[in-house]
């Protein structure tokens, strides 16, 4: 399978790690532990004054410089605003440092544990505060940083594939069809939101990059895939179940955000668009860093005749799910009818 040049870290080991951050200024006290990343390599920190650093080497070639200061500086803003996130360190004279070839931050380690998104008042605590992530994010734009507000991303990761050769050449018909009219129907729902309002967003919003404890809160980590987009984009990963499930979260998300900050409702209409984006995206990331062993591995399934031919179906059903007419409910009114107002809320 054809990958992207330069994904690997090839010879990115612990001690050049060390070295790295030594020459920083953080001296380690020999503790390590790597982190679950696939796009960065993370690990784990103890520091002899007694500090436990969260130190993330970037992958080569996937930002530029500017993009990732662009980032750094929004966690900054947001931490200014006493909104928890990890903002990294200044390490002399700027928050991202080189050495070697490799760049890397550090933040400091948040504890926490994944919040329990089946209980209402933490998805009402998570919503107030993605509200104020929000209202910090509307101040200024990012001039470097992706675009979210569009099929654009989608049609970028359908050409590389299609250039890369990545699908079986007897799925690549119907893999091909399905995907141009899911990108044409996802230009259709964000043109059907005229004046739609985009800020910078933490643009990969799921339950993972969030801490949670039981006192303070929710704490997100990970703005490494900070965009300009709608708001709804750092809600809909939030939810999961059946649609009734979803309903009733979505409400809850809701009811806190609007708390704090005035929500769009017609960017619910946005959500599956929003969806099927994420998943053509996916796809293109698992093939491009298809050359770092760390993928192969992790994800055995990936680019198998049976991955593509479930991907073809999964476009098909959200070519449907985007349809105007599925954001009505389709279940029949009951005493709770409240509950079976979705998208259209």
């Amino acid at each position: 399978m054809s990958q992207d040049p330069d994904t690997s870290f090839g010879s990115l080991t612990p001690e050049f790690m060390l070295d790295a951050l030594e020459e920083a200024g953080l001296h380690g006290d020999g503790r390590l532990l790597q982190l679950n990343s696939y796009e960065n390599r993370v690990l784990q920190v103890h520091l002899e004054d007694g500090r436990v650093a969260v130190a993330k080497f970037y992958r080569p070639g996937r930002w530029s410089d500017a993009q990732i200061l662009e980032e750094h500086a929004f966690a900054a803003e947001l931490a200014e605003a006493e909104v928890p996130v990890a903002a990294p360190w200044q390490l002399g004279d700027s928050t991202l440092r080189h050495f070697k070839g490799q760049r890397f931050a550090v933040t400091p380690r948040q504890g926490g544990r994944a919040p329990e998104l089946e209980d209402p008042e933490v998805l009402s605590w998570i919503g107030r505060y993605l509200a104020r992530i929000h209202t910090v994010g509307r101040a200024r734009p990012f001039d470097t940083r992706l675009r979210w507000d569009s099929a654009e991303p989608g049609r970028t990761a359908h050409r590389w594939l299609i250039e890369h050769e990545s699908l079986p050449p007897e799925l690549l018909a119907g893999w091909n069809d399905v995907t141009l009219r899911c990108l044409d129907r996802i230009d259709q729902a964000f043109a059907a939101v005229p004046d739609l309002r985009t800020q910078r967003l933490h643009g990969d919003c799921h339950p993972g990059n969030i801490l949670w404890t039981p006192d303070k809160g929710p704490h997100f980590v990970d703005l490494d895939d900070a965009v300009m987009g709608p708001a709804v984009q750092d809600l809909w990963m939030l939810l999961s179940g059946d649609a009734l499930s979803m309903r009733r979260q979505l409400e809850c998300v809701l009811e806190g955000y609007e708390e704090m900050a005035e929500f769009d409702r017609r960017e619910l209409a946005l959500i599956e668009p929003l969806r099927t984006l994420r998943m053509i995206h996916h796809s293109a990331w698992l093939a491009r860093r298809w050359g770092d062993p760390a993928f192969p591995l992790a994800f055995p399934w990936f680019g198998t005749p049976n991955y593509w031919s479930d991907q073809t179906v999964k476009l098909r059903e959200q070519l449907e799910a985007m349809e105007p007419t599925d954001l009505e409910p389709s279940t029949s009114p009951t005493d709770d009818e409240e509950d079976y107002k979705f998208w259209d809320m």
